[in-house]
């Protein structure tokens, strides 16, 4: 009799033997962190998706990524273009501390239009600088560049700098073509069927390393080189937004065509965790380096564009979907920085030891899920640079050397060369159209002496007059255009 109770016993256990580990699996699942999507287009601007105001571009999965997420309204990027972004994102630093202030290192425009000897800019992310995926990788985390990465090659690309794996990622700003035959090879990509896009297989690669590491944490940093110029969009898109009705501000048929396929691939990657079942354990994050290209869109009714340091240059879209943590649905006014995406992530993966050099960013984790805020502060931007003049801007100049600061409603911005003063109301004049520096005298004496404050904090260096030698001014490089 014990042996037949003993003999049903066994059976009874081994029946229940697939229940119970699928039991222990989940429990393992819902503990581990969350695996991070951060998918970050370039030069992509504030207005340019539907659910950020376009009537023109249509973008239903991103669209669909806000309502399921976050959306902020005042998040901006660190740089006005996009190496300094980048290098922000990837050390939660001010621009001054890592020095990639500009895209390039060499003076731009006409010599004789510069009244300043600029300072210079880095090309190359240093070696020593602890990144975010270095500290995501001490938690565990497998790790991914796919697409751009544009601070550096060799002893500096993304596999010296803790990514595991390196797709298209190089010293590159733009890519040698979106259609296959690429003029240039791209690390990590064999082979391209003719008429390939380069957006599309970005995204395959992306698929393809979700899958792979569908069962460890895992960090996909997909940095698409869309919407960057050469504007190049398949033709049947093209079509498409032909025949759509334009709007006043947005009106560029192979732009729209360019953005819609980034939100194409936005789809694609949500599918991918759908289908693997890992939406519910995975944030994503989709923002932009800075605000769009003069010769591509519209920022309006910010004022500016890419390469200035006026709204249009730096505020950008962000959406972040973190499914039980954060409300679908949610808007944020509060203004938000590259920076804080570092101690962000690392909050979010349960990383506390991540300090082992300073963190110019807050964590947003309060903000996302609803039990606070990043706290009062002043947001700061540094570029100590010209850039020449593009479509739509008139003068030589897009920007002369200049620093601005944000503090609650306003907004100061500070010229080098002439010391001007800039100050803007931005909760009742979002467009920066009327100056406030002569009615409010004290808040600029505040705010310039807060900037001048932290300029001291970080080291950033302020340019001078002087002659410009002629060593430093090089005809312009074959790849120039990488730098609007």
């Amino acid at each position: 009799m014990v042996g037949r109770v003993f003999r049903l016993s066994s059976l009874v256990l081994l029946a229940l033997l697939p229940a119970l580990c699928g039991v222990a699996q989940g429990d393992q699942k819902s503990q581990r962190p969350p695996n991070i999507v951060f998918i970050l287009a370039d030069d992509l601007g504030w207005t340019d998706l539907a659910c950020y105001g376009s009537g023109y571009y249509q973008t239903p999965n991103i669209d669909r990524l806000a309502q399921e997420g976050m959306i902020f309204t005042h998040a901006y990027a660190n740089g006005p273009n996009c190496a300094p972004t980048r290098a922000s994102l990837m050390t939660g630093h001010y621009t001054p501390r890592h020095g990639i202030t500009q895209v390039g290192d060499t003076p731009r425009g006409r010599p004789k239009a510069r009244k300043l000897i600029e300072i210079p800019s880095r090309t190359e992310l240093r070696r020593q600088e602890w990144t975010l995926a270095e500290a995501l990788k001490t938690g565990g985390y497998t790790t991914a560049s796919i697409g751009k990465w544009h601070l550096g090659a060799a002893e500096t690309a993304p596999e010296t700098q803790g990514f595991d794996l390196n797709v298209a990622g190089d010293h590159r700003g733009s890519p040698p073509g979106y259609f296959a035959p690429y003029r240039a090879k791209l690390p990590g990509i064999e082979a391209s069927p003719a008429g390939e896009h380069i957006t599309d297989r970005l995204t395959e690669e992306s698929a393809r390393f979700i899958e792979a590491n569908r069962d460890r944490p895992f960090f996909l940093y997909l940095t698409h080189f869309a919407v960057h110029s050469p504007i190049q969009a398949k033709a049947d898109l093209i079509t498409r937004y032909e025949s759509r009705p334009r709007t006043e501000h947005h009106s560029n048929p192979r732009y729209a065509a360019m953005v819609h396929s980034l939100d194409e691939s936005v789809g694609r990657v949500l599918a991918t965790l759908d289908r693997l079942n890992l939406r519910d354990n995975t944030l994503v994050i989709f923002t932009s380096d800075n605000g769009g290209w003069s010769g591509a869109t519209s920022n309006h009714p910010l004022r500016g564009y890419k390469g200035m340091l006026y709204e249009g240059g730096i505020r950008v879209p962000l959406i972040v979907r973190w499914p039980g943590k954060v409300r679908p649905g949610r808007h944020s006014e509060i203004p938000v920085i590259t920076v804080d995406h570092f101690p962000t992530l690392l909050d979010i993966a349960g990383i506390e030891d991540y300090r082992p050099h300073l963190l110019d960013g807050r964590s947003l984790v309060p903000l996302l899920t609803g039990r606070g805020t990043p706290g009062d502060r002043s947001l700061f931007w540094h570029f100590p640079h010209y850039l020449e003049a593009g479509p739509k801007v008139p003068g030589p100049w897009r920007t002369t050397p200049a620093g601005a600061i944000r503090d609650g409603d306003f907004k100061l911005v500070e010229y080098f060369e002439d010391g001007r003063l800039e100050l803007y109301n931005l909760k009742k004049d979002p467009g920066e159209k009327q100056d406030l520096s002569r009615q409010r005298r004290g808040k600029v004496r505040e705010l310039h002496r807060r900037l001048q404050e932290w300029r001291s904090t970080v080291g950033a260096q302020v340019p001078r007059p002087g002659p410009v030698p002629a060593a430093i001014n090089p005809a312009p490089r074959a790849d120039s255009r990488a730098g609007r």
